[in-house]
């Protein structure tokens, strides 16, 4: 859990891995994987891990001839988000990174949580680029997701579902911190646990993520989108699951792996795709749909950041302005040419935002 190996699942482990069925993914969970499918998923991993940090210094080094910024172009807005857009300094955006007080940091725990039908897994480049600076990033696996046992058919409450967050949370001594990171429904997680334990949080990130605001369900955010991506492309990507019957109310969402490419990877490489195909496992729909009761005292006592990525075609830039707008967070950050996934479309870009934040 507490390293980009730990993502990786143990021999007989049978969590983590999705099948495509007739019209979608098949809920792993639901049965043993196969030791095919296993040995599948953690050659891809492996490989992906090995591929990432071979070829990072040359990435680096062609990023910052091409754009100069290793990974894509970055602004920022601090303190009052309706403030006029200012450029990243010059230290962020010439290829050289800013120097890192490590001393001066209020914490160099950065734990990472997953967003909808991703695990632990998908940070592993944000991982290996935020050890490299000295930091101590954790990737979680919340309930039901990459190699956690759990029937996601079975996840009844966004409580159950962040439990493993909550755990890791309450587990910390009294005065020791942490900075969160979520991503995409991930911030429905993260936003929970600002209210339950505000004290051993010192920042929140929210990458491309549900950042919603008191009595709003993550769906509600979601939902935004209809305008923006007809029904019928939704009904042809997304498939709901009914683990308990289809005379039951249905249990989760499945997304066609061949679909959501142009939804969630339209700028990441080939290598992650491939990954995701083999890794990703259905939504547990209840806790998306369950509204977030929020309080100043608690969640907004906390520190918010914002990361936009400004080719994201599964939460437009114009939802996540929308966010950004009604619920104002203390900054806001913007990768161009991020699709929804920045942890493998422009890692590097992600990883200098989450430098900056971490010694604000």
């Amino acid at each position: 859990m507490g390293n980009g190996l730990a993502c990786m699942p143990s021999k007989g482990s049978d969590g983590g891995v999705g099948s495509k069925g007739k019209r979608g993914w098949s809920s792993r969970s639901q049965r043993k994987m196969s030791a095919e499918e296993e040995l599948m998923h953690r050659r891809a991993l492996a490989v992906a891990i090995q591929q990432h940090q071979l070829s990072q210094r040359f990435e680096g080094s062609l990023s910052r001839r091409i754009d100069g910024g290793g990974g894509g172009s970055m602004s920022r807005r601090i303190g009052n988000t309706s403030s006029r857009r200012r450029d990243l300094p010059d230290s962020l955006t010439n290829g050289k990174q800013a120097p890192i007080f490590l001393e001066n940091l209020e914490t160099k725990k950065i734990i990472l949580v997953h967003g909808e039908g991703f695990g632990a897994w998908c940070w592993y480049k944000t991982m290996s680029l935020l050890e490299e600076a000295g930091l101590n990033p954790i990737a979680l696996d919340l309930t039901g997701s990459g190699i956690d046992h759990n029937d996601a058919n079975r996840i009844t409450t966004l409580e159950e579902y962040s439990k493993p967050l909550m755990n890791y949370l309450e587990s910390l001594a009294e005065d020791e911190k942490v900075i969160l990171v979520g991503h995409s429904c991930g911030g429905a997680s993260i936003s929970y646990a600002l209210e339950r334990y505000p004290k051993k949080i010192t920042k929140a990130v929210f990458v491309s993520a549900t950042m919603v605001k008191d009595g709003q369900r993550p769906f509600d955010v979601f939902s935004e989108e209809v305008t923006c991506i007809s029904r019928r492309v939704l009904a042809r990507v997304a498939v709901l699951v009914y683990g308990n019957g289809k005379d039951k109310p249905p249990t989760g969402l499945a997304f066609d792996k061949q679909q959501i490419k142009g939804l969630y990877f339209n700028q990441s490489p080939s290598k992650d795709i491939a990954l995701a195909a083999v890794s990703m496992r259905p939504i547990p729909l209840a806790p998306i749909m369950e509204k977030l009761s929020l309080t100043a005292e608690n969640y907004g006592a906390v520190r918010r950041f914002f990361v936009q990525a400004l080719d994201d075609r599964m939460l437009s830039p114009d939802v996540q302005e929308k966010l950004v707008r009604d619920n104002p967070p203390n900054g806001v950050f913007k990768i161009k040419g991020s699709d929804h996934c920045p942890f493998f479309s422009k890692p590097q870009s992600l990883n200098k935002i989450l430098l900056e934040i971490a010694q604000i």
